[in-house]
């Protein structure tokens, strides 16, 4: 399962990041890694990008980005 596929307002545990290289360590730099503990707080009205609060900040992220990230509902 990934982050893409967790719906609005439920929470997941971070397990694997299917990224390599630059942009690995860019979504590492926002606080995602494996063991955190995300909330998809909100949507956007065509339902790119998503709301999640991870680490108590809010983020914002591409569907596409939420899909290379894989999840255990919590």
């Amino acid at each position: 399962m990934t982050l893409n596929d967790i719906a609005v307002g439920g929470s997941c545990t971070v397990t694997k990041l299917n990224e390599t290289g630059e942009m690995r360590r860019r979504i590492m730099d926002m606080g995602i890694t494996k063991g955190t503990h995300l909330q998809v707080t909100k949507s956007a009205p065509l339902g790119d990008p998503i709301d999640i609060t991870v680490r108590g900040y809010h983020l914002s992220l591409r569907r596409a980005d939420a899909a290379r990230i894989e999840v255990v509902p919590a």
